[in-house]
């Protein structure tokens, strides 16, 4: 039986009809049956595989049929001169090539005279633009680009910020496709020179939320303006949403953590509440804070920004031993003087404050309380100055620390009392417990430390030693303290609060938001740290927290980094080298070290 010569997903094959249906023989050698309609019948048979095509007359067919359709039988006699299997398939591949004539059906149109120079246009374009891009891309891998290259640069600079999902530029470079490669040219160029990418690869919005502040609604509030009250924080501070007083009361204490009332403004599923949920919290960069909700509202509610501010007041009763007796919560008018931590230290009437949280971490302590007093500094940068700034550890910082802890304990306790659904901040035990004294000790109990998590059900949190503990003295700043908030003035008011599943689902989508804001927070500090470092250079004291071979890893207290350097000789942990900064790669945010 004589076989037919047909087209195949593109490629000849030979045709038989066997019941009904083909079948094939593909130029592999391989046998399939398919039906009829899949495939494209070029010539009757007998035909082989073996297609070698004759020298044709195209131009002068296609100046013939200008605009017509024939078949491609007609198209293979014009150009040929012959309907043969060679010629079949010939006229084919002129149609499958596009210059002149285009396949349509089972048919060829010959295309117009405009049609035919619009597509050689095309052409000429795309082939300068194939030419420049080469050219370009080859001054880029000499360091000379001109000002023409400039689109290839504004395309590496989006895949740098991760605005794109591959650079052809990379490629054609013969460079990884990876935002690191990317930030390493632009830097290699001068393009780039301290441009920090990581908020902007990760999805981070970097301007402050457009939305109108509504005004504060009339409601009943505690005047509690005639009471002294200290919003305690680091030197610049912009967002005060804490303040504190604390006085003894027989045989304890009362203490007052005034907390800035924003669930007053910003109601669940309000726009402010979708925008802050969608923020997750505050973005601290060291060349500034990209809030989670519009300046206006830490303006309206920031406390000591006016004469008097509203709050949401914890009002506790603590014994001597620092156990929660009793609390009460409400909303109140405070008049609050604004210190640093250094400001604290020399304030009058702290005292009972100082005392209250000693007491309150005895008892944690004893609860088994994990603390951790590694180095920390903190990074400014303000216009071309950079700061690394190690930050004292003041004892203040203890007094405002536990007094925030004990209202994050007692709000929790009230929620689980009255069944009020809540975000529960929760810490399984550590893997183990490292004895000893020393940054050591610290560095090797820090890595034993489970991940805190935020759950919609109370659990312990085992690294504060406390059973209960959520987090409600940061509603300017963190969006799950937010949403605590909104829980307890619904309580206070009578009114429906968010059911457990709404928590939930809040729950994880600040959650998933809050760790991109970590990772930005994070690589954007060492990011700018080495930068300093480039520009500044640095010597200064290491200490030896870990040993892994002959490698030693150094936490450097000054700049709140470590390093990784090679022993020449053995140390004993806790031994303090000096070390000398040599060099650092931004784009992959590492630094080199050696011993001096």
């Amino acid at each position: 039986m004589n076989a037919a010569l047909v087209i195949y997903r593109q490629k000849p094959a030979l045709a038989w009809e066997k019941e009904g249906r083909l079948e094939l023989l593909l130029p592999t050698g391989e046998r399939v049956k398919v039906r009829p309609k899949d495939v494209l019948l070029l010539h009757p048979g007998p035909a082989s595989l073996d297609l070698r095509v004759p020298e044709g007359e195209e131009e002068a067919a296609w100046e013939l049929l200008k605009g017509e359709r024939v078949s491609l039988r007609e198209l293979a006699e014009l150009v040929y001169g012959a309907y043969t299997p060679e010629a079949a398939y010939g006229a084919y591949l002129l149609a499958q090539r596009g210059e002149r004539f285009v396949l349509e059906g089972e048919g060829v149109r010959a295309r117009t005279e405009e049609e035919r120079a619009a597509l050689l246009r095309a052409r000429e374009e795309k082939e300068a633009r194939e030419r420049a891009f080469r050219e370009g891309v080859e001054r880029l891998r000499k360091g000379t680009p001109l000002p023409e290259d400039r689109p290839l640069l504004q395309e590496v600079e989006a895949f740098a910020l991760g605005e794109r999902k591959e650079s052809p530029v990379l490629r054609a470079l013969g460079l990884a496709e990876a935002p690191e490669a990317a930030h390493g040219l632009l830097l290699r160029l001068g393009v780039w020179r301290r441009e920090n990418p990581h908020p902007r690869r990760l999805g981070l919005p970097l301007s402050p939320p457009g939305l109108p502040v509504p005004p504060l609604p009339e409601e009943e509030r505690a005047d509690l303006t005639h009471l002294p009250a200290f919003a305690i924080d680091d030197e610049g501070s912009q967002d005060p949403d804490d303040a504190v007083w604390a006085e003894r009361v027989g045989e304890g204490f009362r203490l007052y953590v005034h907390v800035a009332d924003v669930a007053a403004l910003v109601a669940p599923g309000s726009p402010l509440d979708e925008e802050a949920r969608r923020r997750g919290a505050n973005l601290y960069l060291p060349e500034g804070t990209v809030p989670m909700l519009p300046e206006g509202v830490t303006q309206a509610l920031g406390l000591g920004l006016q004469e008097t501010s509203p709050a949401l007041t914890f009002e506790l009763l603590v014994s001597e031993e620092g156990e929660l007796l009793e609390e009460r919560v409400y909303p109140s008018w405070v008049r609050v003087q604004r210190l640093t931590y250094r400001e604290a230290l020399e304030a009058e009437g702290l005292e009972a404050l100082k005392a209250l949280s000693e007491a309150f971490r005895r008892r944690r302590l004893a609860q088994g309380a994990v603390e951790l007093a590694l180095p920390e500094v903190k990074v400014r940068v303000e216009g071309e100055a950079i700061q690394v700034l190690p930050l004292p550890p003041y004892e203040s910082r203890v007094w405002v620390r536990e007094a925030m802890l004990l209202a994050g304990y007692a709000a929790a306790h009230l929620a689980l009392r009255e069944g009020l659904p809540f975000p529960f901040a929760t810490q399984e035990a550590p893997a183990r417990r490292v004895e000893g004294e020393g940054l050591s000790a610290l560095w090797e109990q820090r890595k034993a430390l489970k991940r805190a998590q935020l759950k919609a059900v109370p659990a312990p949190h085992r690294g504060l030693g406390l059973p209960l503990y959520a987090q409600v003295t940061s509603p300017l700043r963190r969006y799950l303290d937010l949403v605590a908030h909104q829980q307890l003035r619904a309580w206070l008011k009578g009114e429906r609060p968010l059911a457990q599943g709404e928590i939930l689902e809040r729950v994880g989508a600040a959650e998933a938001v809050a760790d991109l804001v970590r990772e930005a927070e994070r690589k954007s500090k060492l990011h700018w740290t080495l930068l300093y470092l480039q520009e500044k250079g640095y010597e200064g004291p290491g200490v030896l927290v870990e040993r892994r071979g002959g490698q030693g890893v150094f936490l450097l207290p000054e700049l709140g980094l470590t390093a990784q350097v090679a022993l020449p000789a053995p140390l004993p942990l806790d031994a303090e080298v000096r070390l000398r900064f040599l060099e650092a790669d931004l784009p992959a945010l590492e630094a080199r070290f050696a011993l001096v």
